[in-house]
C-alpha cells in the first residue's frame, strides 16, 4: 500500500508549495481531475460556471498519480482540497488520515437525489459518476456476445485477450477479485483467483485502460476487460460492443472526497454539490459516456439501455471490497508478478 514514508522522497521536488496564503489562494479551490474529453468539457463549460457562481478560481491537477503529492503535502495545508480518484485509492488515503470518510451530506443537498451506491459502506467519499467494468469485444471477430466472465477464459481467445498489470491497475485488480467469485467461493478466495490468473495465460497486459482500448480498436484483440465508457464512445468508429457478464459488472467509481486538512471545506462541499447537479450530471453523461449517479435523470435516447440510469441497471453494479484488497495487496502483488513472469 502507498504510504507517506515510501512516497515522500519520490514526490519531493515535484510540488511548488506557496509560503504565504494570500487573498487569491484563499479563494482558490485545488482539485484533481482527468484530462482528455472529460477535462475539455470541464474546462470549457463547468469550471467557468462554478468560478462565476462562487467568485473563486478552480485549479485542476490532471498529472496522475495524485496520491504521492497528497502524501507529501502538509497535513494542515494539503495540496488538494478535493480529491477525485477511484475507490481503491480513496480507501488508501483515508486509512492514512488524509481524506474524510464522507462529505458532510447536510452541505451537499444534491446527494439526496443519488442512488444508494454513491454513499454505500464500500465507498470513501461520494460517487459522482460510474462506469461498468465488463467485456469489450469485436463484433467482426466474435460471433456470439460473451455472456459470463468465464467466457474471457475460453481457449480460442488465448493471446487475443487483454487485461491489466494487477499491481498497477484497478481494473486488473477487479478482475482478480471477480475470478475468485466466478471460480471459487467469493471475491476474497485468493487461491481461486491465483489459479484463474494462471489459466488466463496467454493474455496481453496493459498498464492503462487506454492501451487496451487502442489495441481492441486497432483490431489487435478479440476481447478485453474494459469499462463500458470506452466501448460506447467508439462504436461509431469500429465494430466494438460491450458485454455485461451475468455475474455482474464491477463498478469503476469516480469519487470525490474532502481532504482532512483543507481550510476550504465550505467551498469543497459546494464543488461536490455542483458535480451532483442535474446540469453537470447530464452534460458529462452525454458527452463522455459516464453513468450519472443521480436517480432522477432522463438522458437522450441513444444513451438508454447502455448507461446505468434505471434501478434495474444499477442493480447489476458490483462494488468491490477495496479495503480488504488494499490490506492484502502486497501478498497479491508478489504472487501475480511471479505468475505472469512465468
Amino acid at each position: 500500500m502507498l504510504n507517506r514514508r515510501t512516497l515522500l522522497g519520490a514526490a519531493a521536488g515535484t510540488l511548488a508549495m506557496p509560503t504565504l496564503l494570500g487573498a487569491q489562494e484563499a479563494n482558490t479551490l485545488r482539485i484533481t481531475g482527468w484530462g482528455g474529453a472529460w477535462g475539455e468539457v470541464m474546462r470549457s463549460k463547468h469550471i467557468p460556471t462554478f468560478e462565476k457562481a462562487h467568485n473563486c478560481t478552480v485549479e485542476v491537477d490532471t498529472a496522475f498519480p495524485f496520491v504521492p503529492k497528497l502524501l507529501a503535502s502538509p497535513r494542515g495545508r494539503p495540496v488538494y482540497d478535493v480529491l477525485h480518484t477511484n475507490s481503491n485509492e480513496q480507501w488508501s488515503v483515508f486509512e492514512q488520515g488524509l481524506v474524510e470518510r464522507r462529505p458532510d451530506l447536510k452541505l451537499v443537498p444534491n446527494a439526496a437525489k443519488t442512488y444508494p451506491y454513491a454513499t454505500s459502506d464500500s465507498i470513501v467519499g461520494i460517487v459522482i459518476f460510474t462506469s461498468a467494468i465488463g467485456l469489450a469485444w469485436r463484433k467482426d471477430r466474435i460471433q456470439a456476445a460473451p455472456a459470463s466472465w468465464k467466457d474471457f477464459w475460453k481457449p480460442e481467445y488465448a493471446g487475443k485477450r487483454a487485461s491489466y498489470v494487477i499491481p498497477a491497475n484497478s481494473l486488473g485488480q477487479a478482475l482478480f477479485m471477480m475470478a475468485g467469485k466466478v471460480y471459487g467461493k467469493g471475491f476474497k478466495d485468493l487461491d481461486a483467483s491465483f489459479k484463474a490468473m494462471e489459466a488466463v495465460k496467454p493474455v496481453r497486459l496493459f498498464d492503462f485502460t487506454g492501451g487496451a482500448e487502442n489495441a481492441i480498436l486497432a483490431g489487435e484483440l478479440d476481447i478485453a476487460v474494459l469499462h463500458d465508457t470506452a466501448a460506447y464512445r467508439n462504436q461509431d468508429k469500429v465494430p466494438v460492443e460491450f458485454a455485461a457478464p451475468s455475474e455482474g459488472v464491477m463498478a469503476l467509481e469516480q469519487v470525490l472526497s474532502v481532504t482532512t486538512g483543507t481550510p476550504k471545506k465550505a467551498l469543497a462541499h459546494e464543488w461536490i454539490n455542483f458535480m451532483l447537479s442535474q446540469e453537470v450530471q447530464r452534460s458529462m453523461a452525454e458527452t463522455v459516456w459516464y453513468s450519472p449517479v443521480r436517480s432522477d435523470l432522463t438522458l437522450a435516447e441513444k444513451y438508454r439501455g447502455k448507461l446505468l440510469t434505471t434501478p434495474e441497471q444499477v442493480a447489476t453494479l458490483v462494488q468491490m471490497p477495496w479495503q480488504w484488497y488494499n490490506e492484502n495487496k502486497d501478498r497479491i502483488d508478489d504472487r501475480v508478478n511471479r505468475i505472469f513472469r512465468g
